[in-house]
């Protein structure tokens, strides 16, 4: 299956925060885009490119900032990045971080390659779009450029900085944000976006690494990509449906939005797989209603609501459907067996 490429919500979350600062209706912007604000509070949702690229043009033009990507990246925190944030921490050196940079970084988008390089007395960390996929918005990578050089600066000094920073973007009227972001050559309408490193500093050892926290985070994000890469749709699917029905029924178009799928393709890989949105939702209801009636502790009223129904008798006539019986008669079975 060929999905498009996704982000973590976590990180559009991070623009969302910094439309709120300067005033703005994130909500609004997000809706317009076609994002469901909701979804962001997931943290393990994932987002279409061509939908988070419509909300960083929308964003750009609400706030008319072009360097509103360089900004957003002071609202971009370990947490935004899962496990991959821990492990960047905990590592003992630059070039030990973004080592595990390269080699985890589709657990929080699959948009880029990245790659790593010893050129000399400097490593380059090169980020291109992979091909025959759609580029992200320019602001996006000035925030994913931004990003990793403060977290260089939050690791070994504040005033790091690279030896040139290349960027594939348009030059901008007014490169002086850039400038002061980088603090280094900045080339526009580059061939390639890298940014380049002094060698001594990045092989540095960080007194403050922490090899034991780096590899249970590594483990965490090797189980991830073992998920990313092997889960199937259907499997996908009632991974969302179990985590999202007591939040209420989920849409097939919020689904496709989770799974980076548009809503065409999410039926046409399920039909492919023998199912569709509306048995997987039915069955997931039902194993999980036999599940929680086998718990007394559970009313029939709580079971409803942890399904997604409305009321217990839209539930009531749904478990008849299942069982032939209403959940009281169910219930009564149970005990008397």
């Amino acid at each position: 299956m060929t999905a498009e490429p996704s982000t973590l919500a976590s990180w559009t979350r991070a623009l969302r925060k910094q439309l709120d600062a300067l005033g703005l209706d994130s909500s609004a912007l997000c809706r317009e885009a076609g994002l469901d604000p909701a979804l962001l509070d997931d943290p393990n949702a994932r987002c279409p490119l061509s939908v988070t690229t419509r909300l960083w043009q929308l964003a750009v033009a609400a706030s008319g900032d072009p360097a509103l990507g360089l900004k957003t990246s002071q609202f971009v925190s370990p947490t935004t990045f899962h496990a991959l944030g821990y492990a960047l921490i905990a590592s003992s050196s630059l070039r030990e971080m973004f080592e595990r940079i390269v080699r985890y970084h589709r657990v929080v988008s699959d948009a880029l390659q990245l790659e790593l390089r010893q050129v000399d007395d400097a490593y380059e960390f090169r980020f291109r779009v992979p091909p025959g996929s759609p580029t992200p918005a320019p602001e996006a990578l000035d925030a994913f450029a931004a990003i990793y050089v403060r977290s260089c600066r939050n690791r070994l000094s504040r005033d790091f900085a690279p030896l040139l920073v290349q960027l594939q973007r348009p030059r901008p009227l007014d490169p002086e944000p850039w400038q002061a972001v980088f603090r280094a050559p900045v080339q526009f309408e580059a061939e390639e976006s890298l940014l380049r490193f002094p060698r001594d500093a990045f092989e540095q050892r960080l007194d403050d690494g922490n090899p034991e926290l780096a590899e249970h985070n590594e483990a965490v994000l090797r189980r991830s990509l073992e998920q990313l890469q092997a889960a199937s749709c259907s499997e996908r699917v009632r991974n969302f449906l179990q985590a999202q029905l007591p939040d209420g029924e989920p849409s097939a178009e919020r689904i496709a939005q989770a799974l980076h799928l548009s809503l065409r393709s999410l039926q046409r890989h399920l039909a492919e797989e023998g199912t569709s949105y509306e048995a997987l939702l039915g069955d997931t209801r039902q194993a999980l209603a036999l599940q929680h009636m086998r718990d007394p502790r559970c009313s029939i009223s709580e079971i409803a609501y942890l399904l997604g129904f409305s009321d217990s008798s839209s539930f009531g006539r749904a478990f008849k459907r299942w069982t032939g019986q209403t959940p009281s008669q169910y219930r009564d079975g149970l005990k008397k067996a």
